[in-house]
């Protein structure tokens, strides 16, 4: 019963967070009049739920489909989606781009589910988790739209929320996970926000502060990269986190207790919660493969000659409680190129017309022909969990890693000077992962090496913005309008919240 009341409540919030106002009186009185059959608690698991959209959401398609990391090719009549895909590769979305408009809401949701909980008595911690939420929310949209719909009293439903802009978001960010910090909690599980999950978002924010106050030319204040050094300091020092034994171990279905790096997860639990990790195995995979999938994503080859041949990051077989058996040693997780194999027989595979299931380097917008079914790299970044892959998955999406906290704390040393320094990080984490050390650090290379340390993981666009690189020319897209560098505010929440305004551009 209490599933069924939460799984409710969230279907209530996200049918009525973007509603006209109309409707906004029985939100309202919604927010008002559950509190004898809901708790903060089930509204807090609702909020925590709410994050969903990480997870192969639209959030993820957002800020990996705008990247030079990823590609969702139309294979014959396969994947045009109104051409959705191609647009957000091409950068030639509009205000009803269905992706955009949906990942807008999704965040406004969660948004609204985590203030929601702050309604209903929370203890301090509670309230504490719900503002980090909050937060977290905040930040995203900011990152996105450069301008935040964001409501402090849920009860009075009859003005539009006001709009924190650039700056003003990344300040109050700031201000309400400092003022939160000493309430959450020292450690716990990792899908439990914490202190040092909030010192890990401070350090986000600090360190793209300049970009969300001018997108087209970042700055890099000296005071807030040494925030930036400064928090990283206080995670490493709170000895709780370690580079994993193995890379795939922070991706794993038992990542909750195997991973030493994930600092703030999104939870999933077969027969409990979950989100939505299969889709990052059913969009790459070709249906003859073992688990089968749709056929669809793809890496681009430039991005996959980043990495070096002893790089574990690239791929391995990796071995784990559940996996299949692997008598050819076969690679089960990172880039698939070449000829696929079935893991447990060893058997090569076909595609649906009987030809060699060999993926190719090349791939395009629009397939054709025999090669419709086989071009492109695929990335399995999460392992498969064999026990349950039709259904609740148990990997919990990593959101937050201690790897890029040494990576933040790298850039911020980088960019005030101290290339030597950011250097000893970087070759650190290098021959952790099986890669050669560097001999100097620039920009440059450490865009590429964030690129292969979180490859999928929904940082890339806000990493190529940061570094001055989103709008190149790369596969598959030419150089583009800095307009690009913001998405535009959905047509259907300028129809409701008179406190918006469209981006420059659109």
């Amino acid at each position: 019963m209490k599933h069924i009341k939460i799984l409710f409540f969230s279907f209530l919030i996200g049918a009525f967070f973007s509603c006209t106002k109309l409707d906004e009186t029985f939100r309202s009185e919604l927010s008002q009049n559950t509190s004898g059959s809901v708790t903060a608690g089930e509204l807090l698991i609702n909020a925590y739920n709410s994050l969903g959209t990480f997870q192969t959401g639209n959030i993820w398609h957002l800020e990996e489909h705008t990247s030079d990391e990823i590609l969702g090719p139309t294979r014959g009549p396969d994947w045009d989606d109104n051409g959705q895909w191609r647009a957000l590769h091409a950068h030639t979305w509009n205000a009803d781009h269905g992706i955009v408009s949906g990942a807008f809401s999704d965040l406004l949701s969660a948004q609204f589910a985590a203030s929601n909980v702050l309604q209903f008595n929370p203890s301090a911690q509670q309230a504490a988790e719900a503002r980090f939420i909050r937060a977290l929310t905040v930040f995203f949209v900011l990152d996105g739209w450069g301008q935040v719909p964001y409501r402090e009293d849920l009860n009075d439903y009859r003005l539009d929320p006001t709009t924190l802009k650039g700056t003003e978001a990344a300040d109050f960010v700031i201000s309400e996970l400092n003022a939160i910090l000493n309430d959450l909690p020292d450690s716990g599980p990792a899908y439990t926000a914490n202190k040092n999950a909030a010192r890990f978002l401070l350090m986000k924010t600090y360190l793209n502060y300049g970009a969300f106050a001018d997108r087209a030319n970042p700055s890099f204040d000296a005071g807030n990269m040494n925030q930036v050094i400064t928090l990283a300091d206080q995670i490493i020092g709170s000895g709780k986190y370690a580079l994993s034994a193995d890379y795939y171990d922070n991706f794993s279905p038992d990542n909750d207790t195997k991973s030493t790096e994930n600092i703030f997860t999104l939870y999933n639990q077969n027969g409990d919660r979950g989100g939505n990790v299969q889709g990052t195995w059913f969009q790459i995979s070709h249906y003859n493969m073992d688990p089968g999938g749709w056929n669809g994503f793809a890496t681009l080859s430039d991005f996959y000659d980043k990495f070096e041949p002893t790089d574990k990051r690239i791929g391995e077989e990796y071995i784990y409680p559940g996996a299949r058996p692997n008598p050819g040693h076969r690679r089960n997780v990172g880039f698939f190129i070449g000829q696929q194999y079935n893991l447990t027989t060893d058997a090569a595979l076909q595609d649906r017309k009987g030809n060699p299931l060999s993926f190719t380097r090349e791939v395009s917008l629009r397939e054709t022909g025999n090669n419709l079914e086989v071009t492109g790299i695929r990335a399995v970044k999460y392992a498969y969990d064999y026990n349950h892959y039709n259904s609740q998955n148990n990997n919990d999406w990593a959101l937050f890693r201690y790897a890029d906290v040494l990576l933040m704390k790298a850039e911020a040393l980088l960019r005030t000077g101290d290339a030597s320094g950011a250097l000893d990080i970087v070759n650190s984490l290098r021959t952790a992962r099986g890669a050669s050390s560097l001999t100097s650090l620039n920009e440059a290379n450490l865009l590429d090496e964030r690129g292969r340390e979180f490859y999928w993981e929904g940082w890339r666009r806000q990493d190529l913005i940061r570094f001055g690189k989103y709008l190149d020319l790369w596969q598959e897209k030419t150089a583009d309008d800095p307009k690009n560098l913001l998405f535009p505010i959905p047509s259907n929440q300028l129809a409701v919240n008179a406190n918006l305004e469209q981006n420059p551009g659109y």
